[in-house]
């Protein structure tokens, strides 16, 4: 059943960040389904492609294709609440859907009232529930502000297994995590996400490899770690440099693909200064090399021309985050540290080599082995991508869209 709906986010291309990304991907998948998809977000979104939304009644009755982006939030502020109520009915939207972390919406509490205002269906998609990304100094406030959202909301998707554990505890304060599930199953649900970058095998020549390598000044002979997206103190940033570090000065590099810090959260800029004096106190700094923000095209050519990718998460590897599942996609033997909790799709040296965290040691082992193992770097090369074929942008679109038609039916 097509249906009109409505996504809000705080952050969308040109903005640098994976909920913008994400929110990117996800639109046009829903699109492609036959859904009528308006993007509600900040004034200064201005995607490759973009066309002004129509601003009369009369200019939006006229076709104009089945994905809108609606640039109209100057602040997320309390009147903005009531633009997107506006702009909810002037479309008659069946249902709005709120990319929610913290970050995107500037740390505003506003938006924490939008399911109640708006006055249609609102599903949550929660991205992260961990502290440091949601109001890292607020304390109990920001499981109140957490809870107010997914209990005013007519459903709530989450992106991972960590988050569903944490919030069917909390919202049915029930002990019995497989009551609580029984519980949720009308109005909470697990779709992972994508990778944000496409994999181009068209971008894949005999020389691709070798020219991308000498764009960045990397010897043919060079052994390319890569790293893709924001540093920050979840990532593992200081580890991965530590272990660099212990590695040959000879020919071992460190690409870091990607922007540098991101536009949300200004903690990255702060954490990607301490990096670069670690790394002058390191001696590292000149076996370094930083793309800079790239194209989807460009990140690709970047993941080819390594030869493993090092993503060292503090907290464990997990199907949240965007950046290592591009990885995945991308087919590369990635290494990165032991999930909180048990994801069987993950399986060490079939399509992922696992670590423990918070220490340079058995990173720089790790990244040593994949190095002098061609056969093992293959394996996971393979492993990888057979794995990502479980996480493709209309598999998550079709899921995505069963579940707003069954929170349209459970509202009714």
């Amino acid at each position: 059943m097509p249906l009109k709906i409505g996504i809000v986010t705080g952050e969308y291309p040109p903005h640098q960040g994976g909920v913008g990304d994400f929110t990117r991907e996800i639109a046009h998948a829903l699109a492609d389904l036959g859904h009528e998809v308006h993007i509600v977000t900040h004034i200064n979104a201005r995607p490759e492609g973009f066309r002004e939304a129509p601003r009369s009644e009369a200019e939006r009755a006229k076709p104009f294709g089945s994905l809108t982006i609606h640039p109209v939030v100057a602040s997320w502020n309390l009147q903005s609440l009531i633009s997107i109520r506006q702009l909810a009915h002037d479309l008659k939207l069946d249902l709005l859907n709120i990319q929610y972390q913290a970050a995107a919406y500037g740390m505003t509490p506003p938006i924490h009232f939008l399911p109640l205002v708006v006055g249609v269906p609102c599903v949550m998609t929660f991205h992260d529930l961990r502290v440091p990304y949601l109001f890292p100094k607020a304390g109990a406030l920001r499981w109140q502000a957490i809870m107010l959202l997914a209990k005013t909301s007519a459903g709530v998707i989450v992106t991972n297994p960590e988050d569903r554990l944490t919030l069917e505890k909390n919202l049915w304060n029930a002990d019995d995590a497989e009551r609580a599930r029984k519980n949720a199953d009308k109005m909470l649900v697990e779709i992972p996400i994508g990778s944000n970058i496409k994999a181009n095998s068209k971008l894949q020549t005999p020389n691709s490899k070798k020219e991308t390598r000498r764009k960045y000044g990397i010897g043919e002979d060079d052994v390319v770690i890569g790293y893709f997206g924001f540093l920050n103190a979840s990532k593992g940033g200081e580890t991965l440099f530590r272990a660099i570090s212990q590695l040959p000065i000879t020919n071992y590099r460190l690409l870091l693909i990607g922007g540098r810090s991101g536009t949300s959260d200004p903690t990255n800029q702060a954490y990607a200064e301490q990096l670069d004096s670690l790394a002058n106190e390191l001696g590292i700094s000149d076996r370094i090399i930083r793309t800079g923000y790239l194209s989807s095209e460009e990140t690709t050519q970047a993941f080819r021309a390594c030869d493993m990718m090092a993503m060292p998460y503090e907290d464990g590897a997990s199907f949240r985050r965007g950046t290592f599942m591009a990885c995945l996609v991308h087919g590369m033997p990635t290494i990165t540290t032991q999930p909180s909790i048990s994801l069987p799709q993950l399986k060490h040296g079939e399509n992922i080599f696992f670590i423990s965290s918070g220490s340079p040691f058995p990173l720089s082992s790790a990244i040593s082995e994949l190095a002098n193992d061609s056969n093992l770097r293959a394996q996971l090369s393979r492993g990888a991508l057979e794995l990502s074929d479980q996480f493709t942008w209309d598999k998550i679109a079709k899921r995505t869209g069963e579940f707003f038609e069954r929170v349209l039916i459970e509202t009714r």
